[in-house]
């Protein structure tokens, strides 16, 4: 970060019936942004819409019905003012003005025109967000650390969120097939179906893959460059197809190893009514390196630290592949770090070079970010300035 402030940061940011913000316009400061509130006043709503500047669901995953205020008769809107290598974007998203009685369509548009997908947002910025739900992720669903880890992917590969959503759908498809009556199944198209799957879920793997081979060299190489106030982790993916990657196996025979293993497992998963093999049944497994074990039987301050840790290691990969250094969303962020731990998570943030927008109910766990941020109090769906 310069000493003027963020290299990328928001100047202006406009809601429209989001949530429980039914119209605010704010301005800001080339500088951090905390916001501190009693709980339910709306501080996790506004880094959601802030979340909706990258492609996906934001970081709640919420239908985009149930982010339409109540009482609005049309949808919502999210318009910021980005500011990147001296340029100035006007970034607007939401599903106001969708037909009356269809299901909502979020649209973009940057600089007046529609983009053609919300993937083109990647082109101006990347995002990265911790949140209080994702405190248990270590400990939670598998489906959940996938999600966490096609999320740090995106980040530094835009193309990976449509190859995961093309894999789904090619996997709904197969089993579709598979569903048919014995009689009616085709062994042409279930082949041309596992040929599909196996080109694509053999892509996502060696995306994942490399993502997890570039974060597991930046963090070896950058921990003697930190005090050790967060803890070393050691992650690693865990499938029958990453480890034949981790073992060597090339991009051509993995995906014929895919599809071989599809055709030779069809009674499998005819009888299961679903694919059993592929990158949707991956894990991805973290380690706590200093106390040489598993996340998961790690304390819950542990676990945060390691999240943490690994999230602004994730950052820090992201800066340095996508020459952009991303906005990070921390929701409720500082609430079980000590003093000492705080200052460092702060001091990292400003380093990384990117505008962060952090919440909290106690302002004072702020304090040692000193003038590198400005604070507003948010009271139910209202911003207000700190002044002095």
């Amino acid at each position: 970060m310069s000493d003027t402030g963020p290299d990328i940061w928001l100047s202006e940011i406009k809601l429209s019936a989001f949530r429980n913000y039914a119209s605010i316009a704010t301005e800001f400061a080339p500088k951090h942004v905390v916001l501190s509130g009693a709980n339910g006043a709306g501080k996790t709503n506004l880094l959601e819409a802030i979340s909706l500047l990258s492609p996906g669901r934001g970081m709640r995953r919420a239908a985009l019905a149930d982010m339409q205020h109540n009482k609005a008769a049309d949808g919502f809107s999210v318009f910021a003012t980005l500011h990147n290598g001296g340029e100035e974007f006007a970034i607007g998203t939401g599903t106001a003005g969708n037909d009356p009685g269809t299901a909502p369509v979020r649209r973009v548009r940057i600089n007046g025109t529609t983009a053609k997908s919300a993937d083109e947002l990647s082109d101006l910025c990347r995002v990265i967000w911790v949140a209080p739900a994702m405190d248990g992720l270590f400990t939670g669903a598998t489906s959940d650390r996938r999600r966490f880890l096609d999320r740090m992917v995106l980040a530094i590969d835009p193309g990976h969120g449509k190859r995961v959503s093309n894999y789904e759908k090619a996997m709904r498809n197969r089993n579709r097939l598979l569903d048919e009556p014995s009689n009616q199944q085709s062994d042409a198209w279930l082949d041309a179906a596992e040929s599909q799957l196996a080109a694509l879920g053999t892509a996502i793997v060696v995306a994942r893959f490399e993502l997890v081979s570039l974060l597991t060299e930046l963090i070896e190489t950058s921990r003697e460059a930190h005090d050790g106030t967060f803890p070393t982790a050691h992650i690693a993916l865990d499938g029958e197809l990453e480890t034949l990657a981790a073992e060597g196996l090339n991009g051509f025979d993995l995906e014929e190893n895919f599809c071989r293993q599809l055709k030779e497992l069809r009674y499998r998963d005819r009888a299961a009514g679903r694919t059993l093999h592929g990158p949707h049944r991956s894990d991805l497994s973290v380690h706590h390196v200093e106390k040489d074990i598993a996340a998961g039987l790690c304390s819950t301050g542990e676990q945060k630290a390691l999240l943490i840790g690994l999230v602004l290691a994730h950052a820090q990969l992201t800066r340095s592949i996508s020459k952009m250094p991303p906005f990070l969303l921390l929701d409720e962020v500082a609430a079980h770090l000590d003093i000492d731990r705080r200052a460092a998570l702060f001091d990292r943030i400003h380093a990384n070079g990117g505008q962060a927008f952090m919440t909290g109910t106690d302002r004072n766990l702020f304090d040692s970010l000193g003038d590198r941020a400005q604070y507003f109090t948010v009271d139910n769906g209202a911003l207000n300035l700190e002044i002095g």
